[in-house]
């Protein structure tokens, strides 16, 4: 295409100076071809140069054409556990793990406390609520490596599922509220500092039975079992506290998810006036995860000049 322009360019250019006549557009929201020359597409009232379906498509076309937002999600994830790691190992190097089989396993990879309580872990309500920025930060942090490795295999199991139903968007909500969800709850009720998706993972799972309930389809039934048996799962990993299981973290998020369920169309959005709130919705969640993540950076550089 672009050696196509070029000898078009090259054709006016010798053959009179004829410049090149600018061609027809889509709209980034509705995929209704407008004029060239159009600043705000006819048929949704988008504007052209810029709006949230725009920088939705262009974001769209570095990611994955698949479950890009659960892709984003996992490599969001998988850099700051990589960071948080080389973190631990410059202030306590790479320590022996000890405990037994469950305790090496689990203690693998760990990331010092220290760490997590500057990048952002969930602490107590009246902490949290200080620094609401932990709401967020949390549920991407990860406390080892079979911490995050398990999460991230649940995320890459049921995330492109929930994502293809409701779109890339309103996937991106639905993982970060439901997060903060689990981690209100953690924090209203639980007594100790945590970490992890697992909140956000059980969002997903509660949105999902929502919309299975009832639903006797073959297709319905099956998905609704896969659900249970996740739940069985984490309510076993619960229940053996293997590690440092935040329950109250997976009920808050369960709950904020099938409430979302009930409330939010199963489906993907259809009209031009239905897609701009998936994409706003889409993009306060970002925005949101981005605040949150420079305010982490900025209290750690504060607390840096403050010598604590």
């Amino acid at each position: 295409m672009k050696l196509d322009r070029f000898r078009q360019k090259m054709k006016s250019l010798f053959a009179g100076g004829q410049p090149e006549q600018p061609r027809p557009k889509l709209c980034p929201a509705c995929g209704t071809l407008v004029g060239a020359g159009t600043s705000r597409c006819h048929q949704c009232g988008a504007s052209m140069t810029f709006s949230v379906a725009a920088a939705s498509r262009s974001l769209g076309s570095i990611l994955p054409s698949t479950s890009p937002a659960t892709y984003g999600i996992l490599g969001f994830s998988c850099i700051l556990y990589i960071a948080s790691f080389l973190w631990t190992m410059r202030l306590s190097g790479l320590s022996q793990p000890g405990g037994g089989a469950f305790g090496i396993l689990n203690s693998l990879g760990g990331i010092d406390g220290q760490v997590l309580f500057r990048l952002g872990e969930s602490l107590p309500l009246p902490y949290n609520l200080q620094q609401p920025w932990r709401f967020v930060m949390a549920v991407f942090l990860h406390g080892s490596l079979l911490h995050i490795g398990f999460n991230m295999w649940v995320l890459m199991d049921i995330g492109p599922q929930v994502e293809e139903l409701y779109g890339s968007a309103r996937f991106i909500f639905i993982y970060v509220f439901t997060g903060i969800g689990g981690y209100v709850l953690s924090s209203a009720i639980g007594a100790h500092p945590s970490v992890g998706g697992s909140g956000a993972l059980l969002g997903l799972i509660g949105v999902m039975l929502a919309i299975t309930t009832g639903k006797r389809s073959p297709g319905m039934m099956m998905l609704r079992q896969q659900l249970i048996r996740w739940l069985i799962y984490i309510g076993i990993f619960g229940l053996l506290g293997w590690g440092v299981v935040d329950n109250y973290a997976h009920l808050g998020g369960l709950a904020t998810g099938y409430v979302l369920g009930r409330l939010m169309m199963d489906r993907l959005p259809l009209s031009p006036e239905e897609r701009k709130r998936a994409y706003l919705l889409g993009w306060s969640a970002a925005l949101i995860v981005a605040l949150s993540f420079a305010m982490t950076v900025y209290a750690n550089l504060h607390a840096g000049v403050n010598g604590s």
